[in-house]
Order: structure tokens, then sequence, then C-alpha cells
């Protein structure tokens, strides 16, 4: 019965879809005949599929292919950073999809940059945005003062990534704080004093044999900076041997994604600095609770990145 019925749907979405197509498409059916539509396509086309195609499409696929590297010594070191997160974030083991838009509808990201789905979802493409969702609405629906959530997720992105190593998909640990506004850059500060020294520990801790940076960047809100001298670099203090915040007051990337502050992760290797993760304040939580007054921080690293840079004496359990 079922599939009569889903028959008999499918034939009158295919009736809509004649006259117009692109406008139906677009525009024209409910999300539900919509799903219908493209679920009628995959299941045609799975069933055209051959084990000889299946295999040309496993080599020749980016999106489909395993990262090579042995995935031991990046758990290990995704252990070590649960096991230093403060208590006061909240572990969140993501689905793998979140609704359609979950990326450009808060923020000015193309969805051609996003893997998306015939079922009205996509793929997480990053955690953080994924994260913001679930911060407001647990801000929404206790009312907490302070939502701080953390998670680690290997995340899909559309847009191809040329350089040497580098894949489709990659795995990210990711924060995610989200507050009321104080007023005087007094919230920001919090934030970021919460952040900056969870990663500066971290970073000495999982790579003791280098050198890193954590650099920040004020956009436009004198508030910060003076909250940056008088209250978030001397909590800090003492910093763990190794480690240096310090300003990049030059940095333009990324500015309009971020908003009033942002924050870079580098670690020094071969003579020369490398980015491993980013970070910054965004309105996200804002324009979800459509509520001007709340704040959101976010920063991340790439794990996969910071295990391919730890020694051998590093590694978490190594006994080095």
């Amino acid at each position: 019965m079922a599939e009569i019925a889903e028959s008999a749907v499918s034939r009158r979405v295919w009736r809509r879809l004649a006259p117009d197509p692109q406008t139906a498409l677009e525009h024209g059916l409910s999300p539900a005949d919509l799903q219908a539509a493209l679920m009628d396509v995959s299941r045609s086309r799975a069933a055209a599929v051959t084990p000889a195609r299946l295999m040309q499409r496993w080599r020749q696929d980016r999106y489909v292919q395993p990262v090579v590297s042995d995935p031991r010594p990046v758990w290990q070191l995704e252990a070590r950073l649960w096991e230093l997160l403060p208590g006061e974030f909240a572990g969140v083991d993501l689905s793998p999809v979140a609704p359609l838009g979950t990326c450009s509808a808060v923020g000015p990201v193309s969805q051609d940059r996003v893997i998306s789905t015939t079922r009205g979802s996509e793929v997480v493409s990053d955690p953080t945005n994924v994260l913001a969702l679930e911060a407001a609405s647990r801000r929404q629906r206790t009312g907490a003062a302070t939502v701080s959530l953390a998670s680690c997720h290997r995340v899909l992105r559309g847009q191809p990534f040329d350089a040497p190593g580098a894949f489709q998909h990659f795995r990210l640990f990711a924060l995610v704080t989200s507050a009321r506004d104080r007023g005087s850059g007094r919230t920001e500060a919090a934030l970021l004093t919460t952040h900056l020294r969870f990663w500066s520990r971290a970073l000495a801790e999982l790579l003791p044999a280098r050198r890193a940076a954590l650099r920040y960047t004020v956009f436009g809100f004198p508030p910060l900076h003076e909250r940056m001298r008088d209250t978030v670099l001397p909590a800090l203090q003492p910093l763990p041997r190794g480690v240096a915040v310090d300003e990049d007051a030059n940095r333009e990337r990324a500015r309009g994604y971020y908003q009033r502050g942002a924050i870079r992760v580098d670690v020094e290797a071969d003579g020369d600095w490398r980015e491993v993760g980013d970070g910054g304040f965004t309105d996200w939580t804002a324009r979800l609770l459509n509520d001007a007054k709340e704040r959101c921080l976010i920063s991340c690293v790439a794990t996969e990145r910071l295990a391919a840079l730890a020694v051998p004496g590093d590694r978490p359990g190594s006994g080095g």
C-alpha cells in the first residue's frame, strides 16, 4: 500500500512539473512534494548504478574518498581536547545533517559550498553554525544567561580544495558560546577569555615542542580594544610556555563574516607559521532569536592538522 501511495504522489508531482519545471522546482512545489520528486530521481539513478560504475565513482569522486592517514593519533588528540575542556562547555554529538540553509541563512556563505540532500537538509559543513543553532534553542528554551557548547565533527564542503593532501572532508573541534550583552564590551571580553584560555592550554599540552600563537583582530569596535588591554590579556597571564597572544591589526580576511573581532590559531613548523584554527564573533544567535543583544563567539581547530604537526613525543598516550 505504501508503494501504491508513493506512486500516486509521484505521478501527481510530475504532472505539476511538466508545464514549467524550473518554476515548479524552485517555488511551486511544497517541501513534501519536492522531496518526493527528488527521491524519485535518486531512486531511478541508483537503480542504474552497476558495480563497475560504483568502483569508478569510488576512485574518482573527491567527496567520498577516505582520508588515507592513520586516524588513531587524531582520536587520541581529540580525546585529550575533551579532557582539557572546561566544565562549563556541554558536549554535543551532532547529526551528520542539518536543516537546509543552516549556513547560508545566517552567514554570507553560498549554498554551492554545502552538500544539499534530497530531504530538505544539508550535510554539516561547519559545526559552529549547527552549534549556534543549538545554543540559540537552549537560550530560548531555558533562559540560561550563557550557553557554551563543544563538538568534534567531520565536515564535508562543496568547494574544491586543490592544495596537496587536502580533502573535501576533515575534522573540526569547535566551541560556541552564546550570552546576553552587558554593554561596554564586557560580554565579548568574558567569552574571549574563556576561549583563548582553553586554546592556549590545549596547544601547550598537545604540541609542547612547538611555538603557538593566538592572534586577535578587532573590527571597528573600540570597547573591545579597551577590554583586550584591561581585561582579556591580563586574565590570560601567565600564558603557558611556548604560547603567545598578540594582535593582528591588519587582518581583513573574514571581515563581515565575523563581527567586532576575530581570532586565528597558528602553530610554527619548519620556520613558518601554519594556521590550524580560526574564530570570531558572529551575529548568528542574534538573528536566530531576533534579538540584537545576543552575543555569540565561535572558534575551532582542525584536529588532523594538529595531529600532523605533533612530534612523536607530543602525542597523547605516547609516553614521551
